[in-house]
């Protein structure tokens, strides 16, 4: 399968899965072709009408060489110049998945003649994405004010091996592509993990026999909140189809502790977060950010309109949705913790104390899992120290020069990735608890999360055996992550 790009409008969210995370590749339609040749066309006759122009990188150097203007033949000199010097950075590298969906949106500036790169360097760009392997861009060290050392790393062998004409090497190389792909992927992940943590919760919601009354569908209208709705709404789905009772043979008469109260609502706060990231991701795939940029009014000083240089490679909306994504991360992580907690304290779930074969009487303390909560308040603690809100650099940063402020956009999608990963492991810490705690009371578990209490039974058939139980919840979240990440 191949994504089909004719327009700005073709790149989606959905055509950034197809590309990133199923390894399709792009066609490049013939409107955008011509546009292309378009653009470049108009770069050509702006320069031929008005040879004393300032169009930054082209007619004059970059960075801090922006002041110096540039002979006919140093103009020439600069377009065949290599990024190389520019990848600068390194460090642990980005998963392939993050690099395409990069250099997919390194493909918006370009399909309507916005960036004037030439037609071939474009066709170059999306062969790139035909299956041969990515190359390597380091996560770390990605300080700069725009996104030059990413994206040198990424085009500095096109740029050498092609034959550039002016401007389209800092075509390459300027705007916010990287901004784009990091946000995209942290939507994606963010839209899966999601769901994988409803289910997580759904199960120990049912498993401590809360009240049914905390998902009620009145709720819906009364916290008027849509994301809280989803969230009440999808609950109730999970736990569909358990035994509605419990010990006994009746549901909890009264209120569950807060953390299973306000499940509803710290669910919903992170499908709002999901959702501003999925947003971001969308409106920056088709957001023009070269630097510089051609405008269309053209008139009679400017007949073929104008290039200006612009912030447009400076992405501040995809480091708050990111933000948002790692503090809602934290967030359940102390959910998880605290659930796993008070499943585990028959005094406030009303378990049989779990020190206690329930059909015996006889002491079962080699199944003790009460440590499993102290594991999880370790990862509840790494995520909140990745939930620190991600700002710009205090001081002059980001190199000299011009370049006086650097963008955080790689520390925002490292700590939103971290976290994320933080969340999965308190996740997967819950989930043989609450298979447990369904287990010695005799009760089912809901249809829907049926796959959970399997791959829990799988890695841990034996709940009461002596053994270290680090691995088996280790292989428990590595499942959860096969329903998150793309294999």
């Amino acid at each position: 399968m191949t994504v089909f790009v004719d327009s700005r409008a073709d790149l989606t969210l959905e055509a950034a899965r197809r590309v990133a995370w199923d390894g399709e590749g792009v066609e490049l339609g013939p409107r955008a072709l011509a546009a292309m040749a378009q653009g470049r066309d108009r770069l050509e006759r702006i320069l031929e009408h008005d040879p004393d122009v300032t169009i930054y990188g082209v007619t004059t150097g970059a960075g801090q060489l922006a002041r110096q203007k540039l002979t006919p033949e140093q103009r020439k000199q600069w377009a065949g110049m290599s990024p190389a010097g520019a990848a600068a950075s390194w460090g642990d590298p980005l998963p392939e998945r993050v690099v395409r969906a990069i250099v997919l949106a390194r493909l918006t500036n370009f399909v309507e003649g916005h960036a004037a790169v030439s037609p071939e360097i474009a066709l170059a760009v999306a062969a790139m994405l035909d299956g041969a392997e990515m190359p390597v861009v380091p996560a770390q060290g990605q300080g700069g004010a725009g996104e030059i050392l990413s994206l040198s790393h990424l085009f500095t062998e096109l740029a050498e091996t092609a034959e550039p004409a002016p401007k389209d090497v800092m075509c390459l190389i300027n705007g916010s592509p990287s901004a784009t792909g990091l946000a995209t992927d942290a939507a994606l992940v963010a839209e899966s993990r999601l769901e994988v943590a409803a289910q997580v919760f759904a199960l120990s919601f049912e498993a401590f026999n809360a009240p049914l009354g905390h998902l009620d569908a009145a709720l819906e209208g009364y916290w008027n909140n849509p994301h809280d709705g989803w969230a009440l709404r999808r609950l109730r789905e999970l736990v569909a189809g358990g035994d509605g009772g419990g010990c006994g043979g009746e549901r909890r008469p009264y209120q569950a502790p807060v953390s299973y109260r306000i499940l509803p609502r710290m669910l919903g706060q992170a499908r709002r977060a999901a959702s501003m990231a999925a947003e971001v991701a969308a409106e920056s795939l088709q957001a023009v950010t070269d630097n510089p940029v051609w405008i269309d009014d053209a008139d009679a000083d400017s007949p073929f309109g104008r290039f200006v240089s612009t912030g447009g490679y400076h992405n501040p909306h995809a480091v708050l949705a990111m933000d948002a994504l790692t503090a809602a991360c934290a967030n359940l992580c102390v959910l998880a913790e605290r659930h796993g907690a008070k499943l585990l304290d028959g005094k406030v779930s009303l378990l049989p104390d779990q020190l206690i074969d329930p059909e015996t009487g006889g002491d079962v303390r080699r199944g003790y899992m009460g440590c499993l909560p102290m594991a999880q308040t370790g990862y509840e603690e790494e995520a909140r120290l990745y939930a620190q809100a991600t700002l710009l650099p205090g001081s002059e940063s980001g190199g000299y020069g011009q370049n006086d402020v650097a963008s955080p956009v790689f520390l925002a999608w490292s700590k939103q990735d971290r976290a994320g990963r933080c969340l999965d492991m308190a996740l997967a810490s819950l989930v043989p608890i609450a298979v447990r705690a369904l287990q010695v009371t005799g009760r089912p578990v809901p249809p829907q999360l049926a796959d959970l209490e399997a791959t829990a039974r799988e890695f841990l058939p034996d709940p009461a055996q002596r053994r270290a139980f680090g691995p088996a919840v280790a292989a428990i979240a590595g499942a959860l992550r096969s329903g998150i990440y793309p294999s």
